[in-house]
């Protein structure tokens, strides 16, 4: 059984992270003040394999793959913890992407040889739990120290394993919805009027500003196909129970789907091919006046620079019409078996100390944000003055502090080791769904039905 999964995992990396955004891979824009993406796809980094048991005791080797986002938050830690122990050192491995990671994890777990490994390294929270299931013994707990109360629950379920903690969590991915605050304007409405709003009321406001002003109310991108996922989490809906897909049955799942169908048809929402026709075409080529993603997709609409002032960011749509919180990937950095005797403990007091909400927190956060554009999902952090600050190009809204604030109201739903393989079949079901030809499409629950079935199959498939 493990010999078959691993094998499907060794493909499974190769793809899902160019699937996921939050800071995964290269290619797609983190939440940084400038452009990670050419300088990745210049330096395409391949890290070496790491003896951690020959470094200095107060030396820790961990692997990240984005120079210009959460490299600076891992310096900025290594900053923060030298005040405490001045002899610490941080050896970052730069990776190519997290899709390396996973590979040299799973490379490393079937073999059971944690040797190549460093003491800690950064991992994608959506893809965890497969890892977490499959090498349960290349992971070492976070340790008592951290102030787990503090961060948002929903953050720390990807990573906590029967009531133990494994990861600290680094990047937020909380969900924001970023409106183009002129375009709300010529279509007669402001930001307050698409604030704590049902999605019959979005779908009324979107086809009015696509009459007045030619722009979609939203995009998504349907070979990633997240936009689902984060309407349903607003929802407080999984599209699992008990380790299973349950979608077709499910009347929330079915109301959201219809929402989509509704927004295609009535010019609300363009279906974009892939991630550039996402980034490029819809959000940077002014197709839109409203973005919805996770906050890392920031600096993907700041840089058309002559919209500067022109947005705001607020909170999701829902059925009911209260405001929706929901998030959309993120990282958090693991201790693995490659750690041994006291450098457990260093490790363990160095993440604690930083990004575990200890002493060092606030430095980190503050260095994290201002060197990488990494908002973090630890609430205290949101009080600094460096959060707070207004953002010009959203008309001076702190958004920062925004984001922290909303990742708090964040529900925690059901994950999965197969929430990638879900997503595949699911954007099947939405190009179905929203067929031109109207005669062509199935039913809702017919073509989640599929998605399931065909999703329900692989999971006992990989039992066997």
């Amino acid at each position: 059984m493990k010999k078959q999964l691993v094998s499907a995992m060794l493909v499974g990396a190769m793809t899902a992270t160019a699937l996921v955004g939050c800071g995964g891979t290269s290619s797609k824009s983190s939440s940084t003040k400038k452009d990670s993406t050419k300088t990745e796809s210049k330096k395409t980094p391949t890290a070496k394999a790491v003896n951690a048991s020959k470094e200095d005791k107060n030396t820790l080797s961990v692997y990240a793959w984005d120079a210009g986002f959460n490299i600076p938050a891992l310096k900025a830690a290594e900053k923060a913890y030298q005040e405490k122990n001045p002899d610490f050192k941080l050896n970052v491995v730069q990776t190519a992407d997290s899709t390396e990671v996973q590979n040299r994890i799973t490379l490393a777990g079937q073999a059971q040889d944690y040797s190549t490994l460093p003491d800690i390294t950064l991992f994608q929270d959506h893809g965890i739990h497969q890892y977490m299931t499959n090498f349960p013994k290349l992971w070492v707990g976070a340790g008592d120290k951290a102030d787990w109360d503090n961060f948002g629950q929903e953050k720390l379920s990807f990573s906590t394993v029967k009531d133990k903690h494994y990861g600290f969590p680094v990047d937020n991915g909380t969900v924001i919805y970023a409106y183009r605050t002129d375009l709300l304007q010529q279509a007669g409405y402001t930001i307050k009027d698409v604030t704590g709003i049902t999605w019959d009321k979005w779908l009324e406001i979107g086809k009015n500003v696509y009459d007045k002003t030619g722009k979609y109310l939203l995009s998504m991108d349907n070979s990633g196909n997240d936009l689902p996922y984060m309407m349903l989490q607003a929802e407080g809906v999984s599209q699992f129970k008990d380790g299973k897909v349950s979608v077709a049955d499910n009347e929330k799942v079915q109301k959201i789907f219809e929402v989509l169908q509704k927004a295609v048809d009535n010019h609300c929402l363009y279906l974009c091919n892939n991630w550039s026709d996402y980034t490029d075409q819809s959000i940077q080529g002014d197709m839109v006046a409203g973005v919805m993603n996770g906050n890392w997709i920031i600096p993907t609409i700041k840089k058309v620079e002559a919209n500067s002032g022109k947005w705001a960011i607020t909170t999701l749509p829902t059925l009911s019409g209260e405001e929706g919180y929901a998030s959309n990937g993120g990282s958090s950095l693991y201790i693995t078996s490659a750690c041994k005797g006291d450098k457990v403990k260093l490790a363990q007091d160095f993440l604690s100390y930083t990004f575990g909400g200890g002493k060092g927190a606030t430095a980190t956060y503050d260095a994290a944000l201002t060197d990488g554009g990494v908002i973090t999902c630890y609430a205290p952090a949101g009080k600094s003055e460096v959060y707070n600050a207004g953002v010009a190009f959203f008309n001076n809204q702190p958004i920062y502090s925004t984001v922290v604030e909303y990742g708090t109201h964040v529900k925690t739903v059901e994950q999965s080791d197969y929430h990638y393989d879900l997503r595949t079949n699911i954007s099947t079901a939405i190009t179905k769904l929203t067929d031109s030809n109207t005669t062509n499409r199935p039913s809702v629950k017919d073509a989640l039905k599929e998605a399931e079935d065909t999703t329900n199959s692989a999971i006992e498939a990989a039992k066997q």
